[in-house]
């Protein structure tokens, strides 16, 4: 515990000292503990991925096909198939590789050069070269190369954002820690992959490589196993059903033909794979990878950007979101949101760099001219006692410097100062630097005229004691120290950080500034609360979260107090208290999935505490999406069932590791894309809604045939037509149905339920008996009036088509009823498709070479009435079925009794 021991003690367990290593023993060391990099895994051979993409239960059904199809000696049907099995398989292979990509980008992290202390002379070497026991120096700017014990220090401050989620950069100090301290909380430490933003320090490299915190998340990221999504799952136990009653059904129809019907073996061979080939849904899996896709599409223009297929439909899954605080929920743009003067508490808008805001006490509106002077002159102490600077950059406010002397240079602006103006007007003569023993900062001014101040500001507690009196509108008074004591803590119970702004006069010849000049005599002018503010639109997006029965939890590696008042001011919780992640580590498994669907806020978490927190709400069958953009955050994102980076601020960990990246880092999106995520999953179940009837009627039909000892109505062939038209085009043209109205308005749908709900097993039923009535009783009529064989399959298929082509605007709308001009005409794919496969169906029916490849005939035009009124009764009767369900549920919702849903006014 490098962290808890004094630097002597890790000097004499390093066998090192302040001038560090020599070359021979720095070299000797190399050979020891190797280069200063992460160990790359074992990764797959492109081949080998290749391949994997083929162990699926969804490609498995259509190689069945295929190897049906070939069998038949069905050459086009069989390379129709196979190109749709290879797409799909390019389309993962480019897909795949996620962790080997999360662990590349952490290698990057590590940074390229070090300044090191070898053999007393400091030397500028690649960060490969450091061995444990070297001296590092670091500046403004440097990436930490390795984990460092500091030892020596000047003011230097960490950006810790990407390892532990703090949203300021941290002060450092020499000081050891407890050994149960959190990573976050170990002031004496400083770690591979953080920058440097203010200050310097020399540290002792303590761990390098795979030995570092990021060495330790790149080895948790090659042990984490990712979850299969929803659909995946769903798909695997319905390809499994599915396949085991086509093997069943087709195998008794062969007995009971052979046997009952006493047909011969080879004729009940063919229909037992016609059969196979008419209740497989080979079209199926291929609707899915398009719907998906398109989803893809919507959701990149709604700047969500998906890396892996599957997480599309997982996203209409999630029930629980677990968002990082700093960057995702909120600004991490540092802002002043309370002023505290002697007379008032000021409330100040605007959030962020942007130095449009305003001021209000107690809801009334202040301007600067409403003889508050107390705060313009807190805000000229606020430019002056500060180094840093903002400015617009092509429309975008950046801050150069530290973040929170950032926020208090934009409380300057938005009272109406110019920075640069002020600053020239009292050009800075001397400075006493922030440093984290003293704890505040203190500038020297002189006015043109040679009038001299001293300002400064720093830890309220430390600037309290160097006042003896306050600022207030009557002029100065004596320091009330009960009443800014009272407002230090009003303040801190909001989440924000505290500085006091002081002042005092300084002579004409006062040059340079010094301690002993600074202990006593300032007038405190007031006290600022600053905060990372939460982003608006994340707080409505959490809101519509909420509306739609998803659960957000607040992981974060900053403060309780902190994560607690922005959970409140986003919605998140109300009144509840934050867990830290101390309080983490000694609970079980059970224990934890027990309070984590108690808890929404969880404060100091590690990678390890994030990771078992997303896990815990996985064993409760919460399908979890996790949002963040510091290293940290990998493990999480990994694991989660959808992954969710910040594409512009986040890290190439997180991005790689995840699998959506936000294109402007607004937590908003997540929103939008758990929306399209919803109407994906909705168009795909609508796509199996009208699929399966086909198949189930073309197997029944068959089924009757055989039963009744007549001739198939249609024959294998044809039926591989008919799969083929109506997934290329009626049943495609379903995964471009539009977001329902209430699709947010819905809870999420339980993970654990099957693709087939009761209801869609009795409206396929249905349907296919519709199917097969139509078509096999009109084939039967036709045969019996003296029509050949083959006049009386095209109408059968031709019928066969049209019921498709009806049921197809049924199935717009699963339950509520398509009567109307959005349910007809809305979707203007549905209309083309009808017309595109009733365009296939009369050059089926009338093309020589079509007639000649598919047995077919021309047909009467009253014999296309017949087929019309007879395909048209599958709409009627479905939309009259659900007007029946529909009332039969207002009755019930009447009497009190509230049945389970199983639809949507949506849909």
């Amino acid at each position: 515990m490098w962290h808890a021991a004094e630097c002597e003690s890790v000097f004499h367990e390093l066998a090192t000292q302040d001038q560090g290593l020599s070359q021979t023993e720095a070299a000797r060391r190399l050979r020891i503990y190797g280069p200063n990099r992460l160990r790359p895994p074992k990764k797959q051979g492109p081949l080998v991925r290749f391949l994997y993409q083929f162990h699926n239960v969804l490609i498995y059904v259509l190689l069945i096909a295929a190897v049906v199809t070939t069998v038949l000696a069905h050459w086009v049907d069989t390379g129709v198939i196979l190109g749709v099995v290879v797409i799909n398989a390019l389309i993962g292979f480019m897909q795949e590789g996620k962790a080997e990509r999360a662990l590349d980008a952490i290698r990057n992290m590590l940074s390229q050069q070090a300044s090191v202390n070898r053999d007393g002379q400091y030397l500028l070497l690649l960060a490969d070269e450091l061995v444990p026991g070297d001296v590092v120096i670091l500046r403004p700017g440097d990436k930490v190369p390795a984990d460092l014990r500091i030892f020596r220090t000047k003011e230097l401050r960490v950006d810790e954002a990407v390892l532990t989620g703090e949203s300021v950069p941290v002060e450092k100090s020499t000081t050891p820690v407890t050994a149960t301290a959190n990573i976050a909380d170990r002031s004496c430490m400083a770690y591979a992959g953080t920058l440097v933003t203010y200050g310097q320090a020399s540290g002792i490299v303590v761990a390098t490589g795979d030995n570092t915190e990021i060495g330790r998340i790149s080895a948790m990221l090659r042990r984490i196993t990712t979850l299969t999504t929803p659909l995946l799952r769903q798909m695997a136990r319905f390809g499994t059903w599915l396949t085991a009653a086509i093997g069943i059904i087709a195998c008794t129809t062969f007995v009971f033909g052979v046997i009952v019907q006493g047909y011969s073996a080879t004729d009940m061979f063919l229909a037992a794979v016609g059969l196979s080939v008419a209740a497989i849904p080979e079209g199926l899996p291929a609707i899915v990878t398009i719907t998906l896709a398109i989803g893809v599409q919507r959701m990149a223009r709604r700047r969500a950007i998906i890396r892996r297929l599957p997480a599309v439909e997982a996203l209409g899954s999630i029930t629980v979101i677990c968002s990082d605080k700093t960057g995702t929920l909120t600004r991490n743009e540092m802002t002043v949101r309370t002023v505290v003067t002697a007379d008032s508490t000021i409330d100040v808008s605007g959030v962020g760099y942007d130095p449009h805001g305003g001021f209000s006490i107690d809801g009334r509106a202040l301007t600067t001219t409403d003889g508050n002077n107390i705060l313009q002159e807190m805000a000229r102490a606020a430019i002056l006692c500060n180094e840093a600077d903002v400015s617009e950059v092509d429309n975008q406010w950046c801050l150069r410097g530290d973040p929170t002397e950032g926020a208090l240079v934009v409380l300057g602006l938005k009272t109406g100062l110019e920075t640069k103006l002020v600053r020239q007007q009292w050009p800075q003569t001397d400075v006493i630097p922030f440093e984290s023993e003293h704890r505040f900062m203190a500038t020297l001014h002189h006015d043109h005229s040679g009038q001299g101040y001293i300002f400064l500001k720093g830890a309220p507690e430390r600037v309290l004691q160097m006042c003896t009196r306050q600022l207030t509108r009557t002029g100065d008074r004596s320091l009330n120290l009960p009443y800014w004591q009272d407002c230090q803590h009003l303040i801190a119970a909001r989440g924000q950080r505290l500085l006091a702004l002081a002042f005092k006069s300084a002579a004409n010849d006062h040059r340079e500034l010094r301690f002993a000049d600074v202990e006593t005599g300032f007038t405190l002018l007031g006290i600022v609360g600053l905060i990372d503010p939460p982003r608006q639109e994340a707080i409505e997006a959490v809101s519509v979260c909420q509306s739609a029965g998803i659960k957000v939890k607040m992981i974060t590696g900053d403060h309780a107090v902190t994560a607690r008042a922005i959970a409140e001011q986003m919605g998140i919780s109300f009144g509840k208290a934050a867990v830290g992640g101390g309080d983490l580590e000694g609970l079980s498994d059970g224990t934890l999935q027990q309070l984590v669907e108690e808890t929404d806020i969880f404060a100091r978490a590690s990678p390890e505490h994030k990771l078992r927190l997303v896990k815990a709400l996985q064993a409760n069958g919460h399908v979890v999406a996790m949002t963040g953009d510091g290293v940290n955050d990998a493990p999480a994102l990994k694991r989660a069932d959808v992954g969710v980076a910040m594409g512009i601020k986040g890290t190439e960990v997180s991005k790689e590791a995840a699998e959506m990246v936000l294109a402007d880092d607004n937590f908003a999106s997540i929103v939008h894309a758990v929306e399209e995520g919803r109407t994906v999953d909705d168009n795909i179940k609508k796509s199996i809604l009208f699929i399966l009837p086909t198949n189930g009627g073309e197997a029944l039909a068959l089924i009757a045939a055989i039963v009744l000892g007549r001739m198939l109505p249609i024959t294998p062939v044809q039926i591989l037509w008919i799969n083929m038209i109506t997934a290329v085009t009626l049943a495609l043209s379903l995964a471009f149905e539009p977001c329902e109205t209430h699709v947010m308005k819905r809870p999420p749908k339980d993970p654990r339920e099957s693709i087939l709900s009761g209801f869609m097993v009795w409206r396929i039923v249905l349907v296919s008996v519709i199917l097969v009535a139509g078509v096999f009783g009109l084939f039967l009529w036709h045969r019996e009036h003296g029509d050949a064989l083959e006049y009386a399959r095209t109408v059968a298929v031709n019928t066969l088509v049209l019921f498709e082509a009806f049921y197809l605007l049924n199935t717009r709308y699963i339950q509520a009823p398509v009567l109307n001009r959005e349910g007809l005409f809305g979707n203007r794919y549905v209309l083309l498709a009808i017309a595109l496969v009733i365009g296939f169906q009369l050059l089926y029916t009338y093309a020589p070479f079509m007639q000649y490849l598919f047995e077919s005939q021309s047909l009467s035009a009253a014999h296309w009435l017949s087929i019309v009124l007879v395909a048209s009764t599958v709409f009627f009767i479905v939309e009259a079925e659900k007007y029946l369900l529909a009332a039969y549920r207002n009755k019930r919702a009447d009497n009190g009794d509230h049945p389970k849903q199983v639809g949507h006014r949506a849909l």
